[in-house]
């Protein structure tokens, strides 16, 4: 009895002194401990969590031991550890999760609207003119059905997406064989380490003319810090030149060797007036694509200053603007601030480069306005070329700002990269064979009945020639 008195009085010691050590640990910020990035977003919690439960068992195990003798004690260390291996086992697997997979079906239909005022055949994507937004965060896995119910054969592309060791996914002639009426494909395709506002559009023949594009906004992971501070909200705008005919007469119309002819306006995610709302004294980001066939235009909002933010999925030095030119194709992201008195005020999309500037007006409502739009419309630029290209000067790379990984965008020093080629390229328009064709370096594509991916996979001679464009201008 006095022996186990002895061995009860030091366990307890020691007991003790292991959670005097477990209340110093127990106070440590074991969820601010530090992980390697390239982890999955729970897994670290994971770590961390086997760490405590095996400090907490350490600690139970002497007061579990007041009870048991000393050959017990070493059965129970033996179970313990074996948990805390099997634990760190367990983490070791979840470092290597997949990211989240997210899957869409979308079927590809024609419709009518009157967007211009006139009835005209539209694409339409699951009913929608533009189509479904696809809302996504870096890294997740897209699985896209893509029916098409079209009497010709359709594809979409996803403008910006890197498409990196998948290029057949690009949705273009000459990576993807087109879908057939009444067919289907499914995409499969990653943003990998990619952020900001995008779009897809159709590539085949003039389709893009008729509709079938939409937004593509990719957020930054949760853990991902971003260079602003996170807006109330955000809005896509689809802003682009239309055509009033349909987009078969515009192929047929180009087929006959003339030029695309001028467009009959602009329209803004679909419609001609498109209101904006928003709560005072909050910020907003505005996602701005140009969905347009030919025109540049300039975007400016009544009383407010932008901040450009986001340009083509990099984030930017962030300058302040009164007006910005988006060209064709071209996605920006800025940020708002509702900071004037409480009222409507326009939004104004006009042309760019044009003897004839087409407009079109939206409005911006503060939730608390009482006052519609008044004044003139704010004036843009016209047709200042130089003015256009002193603005895109002023875009710049922010070297010190992450993008959708958490090293700087700038920390690959591309600046210290010697060239071994320079590759010069001017465009031109010529009459071939009747028919204007545009050409880069004196040379213009043509479809090839092979995709040229498919070509290059192959081997497949004379679908192309790597040879054919010259580094300079003839």
């Amino acid at each position: 009895m006095a022996i186990f008195n002895y061995q009860t009085k030091s366990m307890i010691t020691r007991n003790r002194v292991k959670c005097a050590e477990f209340r110093k640990l127990s106070s440590f910020p074991f969820w601010d401990l530090p992980f390697p990035s390239y982890t999955s977003d729970n897994s670290h919690l994971f770590f961390h969590f086997v760490l405590f439960i095996h400090i907490l068992t350490n600690c139970s195990l002497f007061i579990s031991g007041i009870l048991v003798d000393p050959g017990e004690m070493e059965k129970k260390m033996l179970l313990h550890l074996t948990i805390l291996i099997l634990g760190i086992l367990s983490s070791s697997s979840m470092v290597k999760a997949e990211d989240p997979y997210k899957y869409f079906t979308w079927t590809v239909t024609y419709g009518t609207a009157s967007p211009l005022g006139v009835p005209q055949q539209i694409i339409l994507i699951n009913g929608q003119f533009p189509g479904p937004k696809l809302d996504v965060v870096t890294n997740d896995n897209i699985i896209l059905n893509l029916i098409n119910n079209l009497d010709q054969p359709f594809l979409l592309t996803w403008n910006g997406i890197k498409q990196r060791k998948n290029s057949w996914q690009d949705g273009v002639l000459g990576t993807n064989c087109p879908i057939p009426p009444n067919s289907n494909f499914t995409y499969k395709f990653q943003p990998k380490d990619q952020i900001g506002g995008y779009t897809y559009f159709p590539s085949t023949g003039m389709h893009k003319a008729a509709g079938g594009f939409g937004a593509i906004n990719v957020y930054a992971r949760p853990r991902i810090p971003v260079p602003y501070a996170i807006p109330a909200g955000d809005f896509n705008l689809l802003i682009g030149d239309w055509y009033k005919s349909n987009h078969k007469g515009l192929q047929q119309y180009l087929d006959s060797g003339r030029s695309l002819p001028f467009p009959d306006g602009i329209l803004v995610n679909g419609q001609t007036r498109t209101t904006f709302s928003g709560d005072q004294g909050q910020t907003y980001m505005f996602r701005i694509s140009n969905m347009g066939l030919s025109t540049s235009f300039n975007f400016r909002i009544q009383g407010h200053k932008m901040k450009l933010v986001e340009v083509e999925g990099s984030n930017v030095v962030q300058n302040m603007y009164d007006s910005l030119d988006v060209h064709v194709g071209q996605s920006i992201s800025v940020l708002v601030t509702l900071d004037q008195t409480p009222k409507d005020y326009y939004v104004v999309a006009s042309t760019r480069f044009t003897r004839k500037i087409l407009t079109s007006v939206s409005v911006l409502h503060y939730s608390n306005s009482q006052t519609p739009v008044s004044g003139p419309i704010p004036a843009g630029p016209t047709y200042q070329v130089h003015w256009s290209m002193q603005q895109a000067r002023t875009i710049r790379w922010n070297l010190t700002s992450n993008a959708a990984r958490p090293n700087p965008q700038g920390s690959f020093h591309y600046g210290t990269i010697t060239p071994t080629r320079t590759i010069v390229l001017s465009n031109s328009a010529n009459l071939i064979n009747g028919k204007i064709r545009y050409a880069v370096n004196g040379v213009s594509y043509i479809n090839a009945d092979t995709p040229l991916k498919l070509a290059d996979y192959f081997n497949i001679p004379g679908v192309y020639s790597m040879n054919t464009i010259q580094m300079s201008p003839k």
